[in-house]
């Protein structure tokens, strides 16, 4: 298609969106922000909740406030609202603490509970493509529980499972190419040896269906700062299958997840449920925040997320094949529906002085190493005339 035809086709797209309206929920300017799977915008609830939260409940109730305000429940509070978003029955989600130390919580419980069974599973697998990150702490997580830590992609997970394995590391949506990963086949090919499934939901959480619970996954961790909007640096979660809990053995027992935190005793007794995920002092700030930042969620199906989702990122790859010059970008995120989360990576020469260029005319994604565009498509405030601006702009690069 032509420039002209492109651009009433995304007025059309826009006029019969039924999630337009959620844009205004937003703090948003005339910039084309295609970075929410990286941070997402500021929704226009969380100034004044975090103001509330400052001035009233520690500047006037001060201590009173773990009690008066909430903050004491908060980690499971809020983790309940996390849970519908990822297919998941409350109970099962704690709010706190970093990805990076959920995912070692999770990992070395997976271990823990993969010994129950006997056998000798002394193997760790996790996902070659990984985000750094949970490749680092899933080697240290195999050093301290004595196991081999084996790398393969994910494709390779089912020829690599064995009566070895204890836990296997994976990624919903792999960070650089927007890859999705079947979920269900590969859980079940875990179980299936008797092993322990760990899923890192960071690309796909608030993006589209997980299905946690109707998939049977034993454990699951991910950041609330992408799709989920909880601002930057906000608390991660932590699910554990209800089956799972009365024999989870977090890594990192804290007086917060003990049965009786102000027992003080010196013996450790693991609360029940969920709560056993928790370690320390809530980092309430924060997570006050990304409670206000949930409430968009309220009357949003995450179905109708996913098909939008999907109706931008093919636009999207449209608009690209109508306005780029041929050959100039190669994009590296699956064409099918079933292999695609909520993100679209193209592959260009000199990707980073683009993406500087792109950034310069509005148009928000990034650059990952060595030559990789990443556009994040949020469906809760990217509308079509967006994606046609983006893909508009990025012809005029070449």
């Amino acid at each position: 298609m032509s420039e002209p035809e492109m651009r009433p086709k995304a007025e059309k797209l826009d006029a019969t969106d039924e999630l337009a309206g959620m844009r205004a929920q937003f703090v948003l300017d005339d910039a084309v922000y295609l970075d929410g799977n990286s941070l997402g915008a500021l929704p226009r609830s969380v100034p004044g909740r975090v103001e509330d939260v400052v001035r009233r409940q520690w500047g006037s109730l001060r201590i009173r406030s773990w009690d008066e305000s909430g903050w004491w429940t908060a980690p499971e509070r809020i983790g309940d609202r996390i849970a519908p978003l990822v297919g998941a029955a409350p109970g099962q989600i704690v709010v706190g603490d970093s990805t990076s130390v959920n995912v070692f919580k999770a990992v070395v419980g997976a271990v823990r509970l993969a010994a129950e069974k006997g056998g000798g599973r002394d193997e760790v697998l996790v996902d070659a493509t990984t985000f750094p990150t949970d490749g680092y702490i899933a080697a240290s997580a195999a050093r301290l529980t004595g196991c081999t830590l084996r790398p393969v992609t994910p494709d390779e997970v089912p020829g690599a499972l064995s009566e070895r394995t204890a836990a296997v590391l994976l990624n919903h949506v792999d960070y650089r190419t927007g890859r999705l990963h079947d979920l269900p086949s590969l859980t079940a090919a875990i179980h299936a040896v008797g092993a322990i499934s760990v899923w890192d939901l960071c690309h796909s959480a608030g993006a589209l269906p997980v299905g946690l619970d109707e998939h049977g996954v034993d454990l699951a961790v991910g950041c609330t700062y992408k799709y989920l909007n909880g601002g930057p640096g906000s608390p991660a979660y932590l699910y554990v299958r209800e089956a799972l809990q009365p024999r989870f053995d977090s890594p990192l027992p804290g007086w917060n997840s003990h049965a009786d935190p102000f027992g003080m005793t010196p013996d450790y007794t693991p609360a029940p449920g969920a709560l056993r995920g928790r370690v320390g002092t809530p980092d309430i700030l924060s997570m006050l925040a990304l409670e206000a930042a949930l409430e968009v969620w309220d009357d949003v199906s995450i179905d109708a997320v996913r098909t939008k989702s999907l109706a931008l990122t093919d636009f999207f790859l449209e608009c690209v094949q109508a306005y780029v010059p041929g050959g100039a970008v190669e994009s590296v995120t699956p064409t099918a529906h079933t292999e695609r989360g909520s993100q679209v990576a193209l592959r260009c020469a000199d990707a980073g002085n683009v993406m500087r260029r792109l950034i310069d005319r509005g148009v928000i994604g990034d650059f990952r190493e060595p030559d990789v565009l990443r556009f994040g498509f949020t469906p809760l405030y990217v509308g079509f005339g967006d994606v046609e601006r983006a893909a508009r702009v990025l012809g005029e690069m070449f």
